[in-house]
C-alpha cells in the first residue's frame, strides 16, 4: 500500500478553538492508493495554551456517487504525551467533534478502533499525513511549510 495525499483536493481553513478561544487550523483531503479513492482526512491543529497538539479522523471506505454503506471514521490525537520527548499519536473516539452525517459512517469508539481488522490501515493513513502534510508536520514538528 502507497497512500499519496491528493494535492488537489487539499484544503485550510483557520477558526477559533471552542474550548479556549485560540486560533486553530483545519486540513483535509482524500488519500489514494494508486489510482484508488481509499478515504479521507480531517487534521485539526490546535495549540490549546501553547500545547501543540493534532486531532486526526480519516473515513475508510469506497468512494464514489453517494456510496457510504462501507464507511467506517476512526480518531486519533498526536500530540505531548508523558514520558516522550517526541509527539505521540493515541487513538481516541472517530468523527466525535464532526456532525452526524452519513460520509462518515460508523464512527468507531476507542474500543472498538483498537479491535478493527483496519486499524493498521489506519495507522498508515496517519503516517502519511504526519510525513507528508506540510501544516500537520510545521504545526506538530516545525519542519516543512505552514501552507504548503
Amino acid at each position: 500500500m502507497t497512500l499519496v495525499i491528493d494535492e488537489d483536493s487539499r484544503q485550510v481553513r483557520q477558526f477559533v478553538c471552542p474550548c479556549c478561544n485560540t486560533e486553530a487550523e483545519r486540513t483535509w483531503a482524500n488519500i489514494y492508493d494508486d489510482n484508488t479513492a481509499v478515504g479521507v482526512y480531517y487534521a485539526s491543529c490546535y495549540h490549546h495554551n501553547g500545547v501543540h497538539e493534532t486531532w486526526i479522523d480519516a473515513i475508510l471506505g469506497t468512494w464514489g456517487d453517494n456510496q457510504f454503506d462501507d464507511h467506517i471514521t476512526f480518531g486519533c490525537r498526536v500530540g505531548p504525551v508523558a514520558g516522550s520527548s517526541t509527539p505521540a499519536a493515541t487513538l481516541v473516539n472517530g468523527g466525535a467533534a464532526a456532525p452526524d452525517s452519513p460520509i462518515f459512517g460508523q464512527k468507531l469508539s476507542r474500543e472498538e478502533g483498537l479491535s478493527h481488522p483496519r486499524l493498521a490501515e489506519f495507522w498508515k493513513v496517519v503516517d502519511t499525513i504526519l510525513e507528508h502534510d506540510n501544516l500537520v508536520r510545521h504545526h506538530l514538528y516545525g519542519t516543512g511549510s505552514e501552507r504548503g
